[in-house]
């Protein structure tokens, strides 16, 4: 399968991103102007002082080693008075091979303050955008993350930032050396040579087309790296977060096959641009040697005296020293400009994921003079709420009015849309039509972090973060003490299987809680809203998943948790929500039944026959009933799809 640029989920994001360089500076750069400063002044004098030591030993050369009886020329130095210069032999050479030791050691401290530089606002930068992205992303809709995978996202978190990183660091740092070497030395040059120079600088225009041709076939190779990437990355994670159940399914030689082939994508995407840039090295180094080949024969013949068509001019033993060396360390340089260009080209693609990314409008808009949410009874009102992704609507006209203290239970066939009633409580998402009121207060004139600390949440999916029992429970009430974090335990009934655990409180739980049961998951998690002591309770099938023992534990944590606070509870089981003050059915995302379970079995609708399935009363059961089911779960599994 190959892997296109097309492929990048973020390629939307991308386009619209506008000089995303340029806002990398201007956004980021600001706050490191120093860093900046050190390493661009730094790096031009530490190539400066890199360029004495030839250019002293050319002078020595002609000036002292090449004297018989007397000079035949005399030594003087450029921007040095020639009072400064000894007289002797041996005086102008212990004064040259000071100044070179000067240039070296000098050089040396120019060097490091130049690696500080570009380093620090490199590693600064690489911090303030890592941690921006992260938190842009975090507070996105979570409907932008049912269109991307984990890999994907942790693509731009770690392989984009790098790519920045890099660039802003090796990438600058070369590109200003190099910068300061091509035109010093060319300067140099055409000052010693004028006739030679143009022999050693006439490379110069065919490394330039080289390397142009070079990156035009190198930019298309690498976006299909770059996209490849986000494929293994994403197999990875599914893979490794799934390993569960890859091992109970006997699927590991299938899953192995899978990261094969997104493997051998990634193998064969970053193998075809390894074989284009190996290919252009040893290119540069072709046109380089063709180069330092005419420099050396056609000066060695000016140094001989012996003309060679135009290139009459004399050339004395040192300049030609130095012209030798000064060419080496100009066509080389000239050719390390196509990877500055290749890496910025990277940088450039990433910055423009990263912006993109940032720039991501988000369907919640928070009023910056939001007030944060008062609750004192606890009474929740949904007032013909409806809500929709794009062209689909998914709840509509949802009226019902629960007062604080009381229960209200969602209950429903798969995809009736309970989960989304109560996601639009805690803001995950903003209502289209109608309002949602705590207190009276709409929930879109209140402080989004205010509304959520006000609200806890049990889900069937209980996410343990890798940690200890104790930071778990306590995760958003971090300055909880450890009596309270034990006392949420005992009443989470969670406190005697926690004190059986090797570490107690303080034992390890591994990896999204691998090293605990599904139950104790639960339990930890009830622990977790008990200690946040929330106003208002959104149980999400909160004991779907356990055994009838662990249920019962769970339920009776949940009877203490929900007692004289509002709750919501969403359950398939209808056996542990039947003692709800108020009971709404869904179906097909509108409410098509409300009442307590009496009045609800009375009535002999939907819900009847949702409790007479779980009763095993199924022979009993109306066939249009069954249709409809039968309909609804094919919906389901073409959503799926």
């Amino acid at each position: 399968m190959a892997v296109h640029e097309d492929d990048d989920p973020f390629e939307e994001q991308k386009e619209r991103a506008e000089n995303p360089m340029r806002r990398l500076f201007s956004e980021y750069g600001s706050d490191n102007k120093l860093a900046f400063v050190v390493g661009l002044l730094s790096s031009i004098v530490a190539r400066v002082l890199d360029l004495i030591p030839p250019i002293l030993l050319g002078i020595a050369v002609d000036a002292i080693f090449e004297r018989s009886g007397q000079a035949e020329q005399e030594y003087t130095l450029p921007l040095v008075p020639q009072a400064w210069i000894p007289p002797t032999e041996q005086g102008q050479l212990f004064f040259t091979v000071g100044i070179i030791a000067f240039a070296f050691f000098g050089g040396a401290a120019f060097h490091y303050s130049r690696n500080w530089g570009w380093n620090s606002f490199a590693q600064h930068i690489q911090h303030d955008i890592r941690t921006d992205t992260y938190n842009k992303m975090q507070r996105l809709n979570m409907d932008f993350f049912a269109d991307k995978q984990t890999g994907e996202m942790m693509s731009i978190l770690s392989n984009d930032v790098n790519r920045l990183e890099r660039f802003l660091n090796d990438g600058m740092n070369s590109a200003f050396r190099l910068g300061v070497m091509v035109v010093g030395i060319a300067a140099i040059l055409l000052w010693i040579n004028p006739q030679l120079a143009a022999i050693t600088l006439v490379i110069v225009p065919l490394l330039a087309l080289f390397t142009y041709i070079f990156i035009r076939t190198i930019q298309p190779k690498y976006a299909e790296v770059r996209s490849s990437v986000g494929q293994v990355n994403s197999r990875l994670e599914n893979n490794l977060g799934g390993i569960q159940v890859i091992k109970t399914s006997n699927t590991e030689d299938f899953e192995s096959d899978r990261v094969d082939d997104v493997s051998q994508d990634y193998f064969d995407a970053n193998w075809d641009a390894i074989g284009t840039r190996i290919k252009f090295f040893p290119g540069l180094r072709i046109l380089a040697g063709v180069g330092f080949v005419l420099t050396f024969l056609i000066g060695g013949l000016m140094v001989l005296g012996i003309p060679f068509g135009p290139f009459t001019s004399d050339l004395s033993p040192g300049n030609f020293v130095t012209f030798i060396l000064l060419s080496q360390r100009f066509i080389w340089p000239m050719a390390q400009f196509g990877q500055i260009i290749n890496m910025y080209q990277r940088a450039r693609a990433s910055s423009a994921r990263i912006f993109g990314l940032m720039d991501e409008p988000s369907r919640i808009a928070e009023d910056p003079n939001a007030d944060d949410i008062v609750v004192s009874e606890g009474r929740v009102e949904y007032d013909d709420v409806s809500f929709g992704y794009d062209e689909e609507t998914i709840v509509e006209d949802i009226d019902f009015t629960v007062e604080g203290g009381e229960t209200l239970a969602l209950v429903g066939p798969t995809g009736a849309g309970k989960s989304t009633v109560l996601k639009l409580l805690l803001r995950m998402y903003d209502v289209d039509e109608g309002a949602i009121s705590i207190d009276g207060q709409d929930l879109r004139d209140v402080t989004i972090p205010s509304l959520r600390q006000a609200i806890g949440y049990v889900s069937q999916d209980t996410f343990m973060f890798y940690g200890t029992v104790k930071e778990n429970i306590a995760y958003g009430t971090f300055d909880a003490d450890d009596d309270a974090i034990v006392e949420a335990a005992k009443a989470a009934e969670a406190h005697d299987f926690i004190s059986n655990l090797p570490e107690g409180y303080d034992t390890e739980i591994g990896e999204r809680g691998v090293k605990l049961s599904g139950g104790q998951r639960q339990r930890l998690s009830i622990a977790r809203a008990v200690l946040k002591d929330p106003e208002v309770l959104v149980l999400d099938e909160a004991t779907s998943d356990v055994d009838t023992e662990t249920e019962m534990l769970i339920q009776r944590s949940l009877d203490r948790l929900t007692e004289d606070r509002t709750t919501f509870s969403i359950a398939h089981r209808l056996s542990t929500i039947k003692d709800a003050d108020q009971i709404v059915v869904l179906e097909d995302g509108r409410i098509v039944e409300r009442g307590t379970h009496a009045d609800l079995l009375g009535e002999d609708g939907l819900y009847a026959h949702l409790w007479g399935v779980q009763a095993g009363e199924i022979d009993e059961l109306p066939e249009e009933f069954i249709e409809r089911a039968s309909r609804r779960q094919a919906r389901t599994e073409a959503d799926d799809d």
